[in-house]
């Protein structure tokens, strides 16, 4: 006859079924921690700005506070659009922020600036990409240099008159060659187009 199993191994069995692996919990996990660590540390920043501890930052305490940062310089427009951010976040009725107000006012400037940041690397990568399109052009065998064949066979294409004269090309090639192997590398003719801007 069969016995069904233990009622604690049956609870125990489907306790495990219902549990996520580890690889879904693990970064859920470090998730939390660093959302804990961020908020502990938001939470510092608001007390050392809170002056008389009364959980709240006045407009005159958060401006007291980036003047001791340095972030209140000579720029009155910057300030004054700044005070303007600041006082979209001040709940009515409030003289200043509670430390969740604080927090979405942070939130938000990060994502400012975080956007600004991914904007500015995604600008790089088309730049860096520009870059080695226009090295492609030069380096026809694809072997990562440009060599004074290489550099002569596409000056004549575009018609240039110093690709008749291999000295006058050799000279170009040695004027970019830093490591002096040559030919150039593109790191050299990254330097070579960044000095011509």
């Amino acid at each position: 006859m069969l016995r069904p199993p233990p009622p604690s191994s049956v609870l125990t069995a489907s306790a495990a079924a219902a549990r996520p692996p580890a690889s879904v919990v693990q970064p859920q996990r470090q998730a939390a921690h660093r959302r804990r660590a961020e908020t502990l540390r938001l939470r510092r920043v608001f007390e050392m700005f809170d002056r008389d501890g009364d959980g709240v930052i006045t407009p005159a305490e958060l401006s007291g506070a980036l003047c001791r940062l340095g972030a209140r310089g000579e720029a009155p427009p910057a300030a004054a659009a700044l005070d303007a951010v600041v006082a979209a976040y001040i709940a009515p009725g409030m003289a200043g922020l509670r430390f969740a107000e604080f927090e979405a006012l942070h939130a938000e400037l990060a994502g400012l600036g975080g956007r600004q940041a991914v904007a500015a690397a995604e600008a790089e990568e088309e730049k860096e990409a520009d870059m080695r399109e226009a090295f492609g052009v030069f380096d026809e065998d694809g072997d990562g240099y440009i060599s004074a064949a290489e550099l002569q066979a596409v000056l004549s294409r575009m018609g240039l008159p110093e690709a008749a004269c291999m000295a006058r090309v050799r000279d170009m090639i040695a004027a970019a060659d830093r490591d002096s192997d040559g030919r150039v590398d593109y790191e050299e003719f990254k330097a070579m187009m960044a000095a011509g801007n």
